[in-house]
């Protein structure tokens, strides 16, 4: 195993390539490595903490993974799915490691407390971020040497992330609490602003720190906005049932995924199933683990589901409303062609899609009288707000935030989310090219154009159809008697 050692001469940079090389042939089988992975161990391995942006399905987890098997002591790895823990969890037992366990609402206490009193057994530990801030959990932790800190979907540091939760931005305390063990931040889609966020909150020294920063785009994945005018239900069945599976369809209404999943059951002969914070925890990994061995066609699901799914042959992501942000936006539709074949990303947008995330921002941020009832009370009004509110406010108070500076935070990210959906707006409606459009908002431009680009560049749905389907739909026709195929050779009539 290496031993970090900051001083490291250049020679045990060879040293150290050798040997992540064998490594991740040994434990993975693979001979070579994608982009951004190599680069992201060596620096690992210097003793230097890293902050990587790598495109969703190029292999994130393998970064931390490797670094691990390349070091003594144990792998934290900080998860905020339940789904994305079991699955990363499987993937390394279906490897082979033996030494790899997820402490979190599916284990009861008694499975909890063996695993926290065994550390010393496991080499990889999951964990979410409300499980760190339990007393018992760290000490237990502080107890065994431990080799990486890896934050996975780290953009949920972020001033309140994608979906807010607060108890990620208490990770730069913990790894405090840890004594600054080696860190590694990991995510997909993330801002300048938003990278600087989520060093300052872990509280990693910027200028000491390797972040190793690739472009989000994905060449395989094709952009298009299909326009709907009250006919959205009717152009999803046509969709779905054209295009090659498996894929996914993301709502931000449970009920409406829900609907939708009974609706293509009936019409359809297509297998689906709905996938949302509602379903039973025992339902969703059973549904995650048919979907990952074909056994469904299409999830219907929220956002809770897909990240870290490590399925590689999802030939489309649908959008039947209109996501929050073009971070939400990429995270989900980067869920698609991860083998590298060619896969569709296509929104399903009408005229007033906007107000359901209009809502949704909403209730998730406290209003200026919430705060102000609140801070003079020193608690929330039960039943006042919605439970992402109460819990906001919450924090705050705990948190002993001067209210002026409470109301200063909320005001900016109202501000900013607005700004995010109104982007996704011009995005739907745009005449421009949509994958230089996205890439724009990350600072990007868009250098090599793929053939199949998006729908503002002549890119053909029918290209990413079934290959028998357009030849059932010209069997399906009827054939013309002679009377019309003359009148079509001689334009009559027309």
């Amino acid at each position: 195993m290496v031993q970090i050692d900051s001083n490291r001469k250049e020679s045990d940079c060879v040293t150290n390539k050798d040997l992540i090389k064998q490594n991740l042939e040994n434990y993975f089988g693979y001979t070579s490595f994608r982009e951004g992975q190599e680069e992201a161990v060596l620096a690992a391995l210097e003793g230097k903490d890293t902050l990587i942006m790598l495109p969703t399905g190029t292999g994130k987890s393998i970064c931390y993974q490797l670094t691990g098997y390349c070091l003594d002591g144990l792998v934290i790895i900080v998860s905020p799915l339940l789904s994305l823990m079991q699955d990363q969890v499987e993937q390394l037992k279906l490897n082979g490691e033996k030494r790899v366990a997820a402490i979190n609402s599916l284990m009861n206490v008694r499975e909890k407390d063996w695993v926290l009193k065994h550390l010393s057994d496991y080499k990889f530990i999951f964990l979410s971020p409300e499980m760190l801030r339990q007393e018992y959990v760290i000490t237990s932790l502080k107890k065994v040497p431990i080799c990486l800190f890896a934050i996975d979907e780290a953009h949920c540091i972020s001033q309140w992330g994608l979906d807010f939760r607060p108890d990620y931005l208490d990770l730069g305390l913990i790894r405090q609490q840890l004594n600054f063990p080696l860190t590694m931040a990991l995510t997909a889609t993330a801002t300048q602003r938003v990278r600087e966020e989520i060093l300052t909150s872990l509280q990693i020294n910027n200028e000491k720190t390797k972040q190793i920063i690739y472009s989000v785009d994905r060449s395989n994945i094709a952009f298009y906005a299909q326009i709907c005018d009250h006919n959205k239900n009717e152009e999803l069945l046509k969709q779905v049932q054209r295009l090659k599976k498996p894929g996914i369809i993301y709502f931000s209404s449970k009920k409406t995924a829900d609907e939708t999943a009974e609706l293509i059951r009936q019409e359809t002969t297509i297998t689906a199933e709905s996938y949302h914070s509602d379903i039973e925890a025992e339902d969703k990994i059973k549904i995650q683990q048919q979907f990952i061995y074909d056994e469904i066609d299409i999830i219907c699901a929220t956002s809770a589901f897909g990240m870290g799914i490590n399925k590689s042959n999802i030939r489309f992501v649908i959008h039947y409303h209109l996501p929050g942000s073009p971070e939400a936006y990429l995270q989900e539709v980067g869920r698609c062609g991860r083998d590298g074949k060619p896969s569709l990303a296509l929104l399903l947008y009408e005229k007033g899609d906007s107000i359901i995330q209009f809502r949704l921002q909403e209730s998730s941020l406290p209003t200026i009288d919430m705060l102000e009832y609140s801070y003079r009370k020193g608690k929330v009004l039960e039943g006042s707000c919605s439970p992402v509110q109460k819990v906001l406010i919450e924090n705050y108070l705990n948190a002993n935030i001067p209210i002026e500076a409470a109301k200063s935070q909320v005001k900016s990210r109202e501000v900013s989310k607005q700004q995010q959906l109104y982007y996704m707006i011009d995005y739907a409606e745009t005449a421009s090219c949509k994958r230089a459009f996205l890439l724009h908002y990350f600072n990007e431009r868009l250098e090599h154009k793929p053939s199949q680009c998006c729908s503002s560049c002549h890119l053909e749905l029918a290209d990413f159809y079934e290959k028998n389907d357009l030849k059932q739909k010209k069997e399906s026709e009827p054939e013309k008697n002679w009377e019309e195929i003359l009148k079509e050779l001689f334009l009559i009539g027309n």
